[in-house]
């Protein structure tokens, strides 16, 4: 039976820990795998409940945390060496940035015989300067080279990695898209619409717009703030807007919406009557999605945005910048309006486009379910992560038998 060892970065909500969920839960009996991983971020909120779900206990390793630190990064690399002398993998499988360095190099230095990697998004644009971002660029080629297979979550990363970045060559990339369990973003849509709009105020005739993520940089959420501030200046009728998540900007974006002149509650208890929601996280993103009629996306840098995968799940119409992997994973002017990240007049008309149509909202949305519905649903990417694993195993086989020869 092969053995899979699956190290993430940490347990926050987002695409990577449901990814490395459901491939440890569902990639079948015929494997044995571990699943192991850093803790979240002070300011994220946990994905516990994700896992308790569908029964996946993970090893936690405190000290593997998402920025750089000696001491802590030396302790979680020798942490994971162990649990590889131990537990023996055949595959080790690594998911974003920490996780891949850290877990790379140490079954490289364990004689791992596959070593595979997810890039889920990179950082080799809007996150830093030009000085780091090659560092890192230097580092992702040599741990590149220790790496039997990469794995891009689209065609457009896998470009982006081969092409502009040069982190290694196209036939060492194989492209698997993330996968989730999306029917429960189908069921019970009126009750949770309901639920959702009497818990923040928002009457009927109210168009509610939203985006959903960490409020980081990359993210880019006060381009979203100045596009809701023309939106008001137009007065198209009723509109509230909800930034959905938590994270390092809070403060700064309350700030920005302040100067912008926009109203603003945090939470529901002062919501009413004010035309900007800061929620903070919420865990049920389809009674979210289910009372939302428009969802956007501003970021500067994506690898698959988790957010419009279940907005369209939803059947909810996107307006969104289009960076990585973005048109990867809508279709645009059928389930998605798409602008340039730095053309905030378009994005605006986009999202007043929409929210002046019921007519069009509803178009857009309806063809949503039929584009998400089997191309990112988690059995497709066990099926895709399974047939790798056979092709690699068997090359790796094949390999040693030829030596022994």
């Amino acid at each position: 039976m092969p053995k899979v060892l699956r190290i993430i970065n940490r347990f926050n909500l987002g695409g990577p820990t449901y990814n490395a969920a459901y491939l440890t839960k569902h990639l079948g009996e015929e494997y044995r795998t571990v699943l192991i991983g850093g803790d979240k971020e002070e300011n994220e909120d946990s994905s516990d409940f994700i896992l308790k779900q569908i029964g996946v206990k993970p090893i936690l390793i405190p000290e593997m945390r998402r920025s750089i630190s000696y001491n802590s990064d030396i302790r979680a690399y020798y942490k994971i060496k162990h649990i590889i002398d131990r537990f023996k993998p055949d595959i080790v499988h690594t998911h974003a940035s920490k996780a891949g360095s850290l877990g790379r190099m140490a079954a490289r230095n364990a004689g791992v015989p596959v070593i595979v990697h997810t890039f889920h998004g990179h950082v080799f644009h809007s996150y830093f300067g030009k000085t780091k971002t090659t560092i890192y660029k230097q580092i992702e080629r040599r741990l590149a080279k220790a790496s039997t297979r990469i794995i891009a979550l689209s065609e457009k990363q896998k470009s982006e990695l081969c092409q502009e970045h040069r982190i290694c060559s196209p036939e060492k990339i194989s492209v698997i898209p993330l996968g989730f369990d999306l029917q429960r973003f189908q069921e019970n849509k009126e009750q949770k619409r309901k639920a959702f709009r009497t818990k923040y105020h928002v009457a009927d005739d109210e168009v509610a717009i939203g985006i959903v993520g960490r409020l980081v940089p990359v993210k880019n959420h006060d381009f979203f703030l100045m596009a809701i501030k023309k939106v008001l200046d137009h007065k198209p009728g009723k509109v509230k807007a909800f930034i959905v998540g938590d994270g390092e900007r809070k403060d700064d974006l309350m700030m920005l919406a302040g100067q912008l002149d926009i109203p603003f509650s945090v939470g529901a208890d002062n919501s009413a009557g004010k035309p900007l929601v800061f929620t903070s996280w919420e865990k049920q993103v389809d009674v979210v999605n289910a009372g939302l009629d428009i969802v956007c996306l501003t970021s500067l840098n994506e690898g698959t945005p988790v957010s419009l995968i279940e907005a369209q799940a939803s059947g909810k119409p996107v307006v969104s910048t289009q960076v990585g992997g973005i048109e990867n994973v809508v279709l645009p002017n059928q389930t998605a309006l798409l602008s340039p990240k730095d053309d905030l007049e378009l994005f605006s008309r986009n999202l007043l486009q929409l929210i002046v149509s019921p007519e069009e909202r509803e178009m857009l949305g309806q063809q949503g379910w039929d584009w998400v519905s089997d191309r990112f649903h988690y059995t497709r990417l066990v099926k895709d992560m399974r047939n790798l694993y056979e092709e690699l195993l068997l090359k790796q086989s094949s390999s040693l038998h030829h030596k022994v020869l």
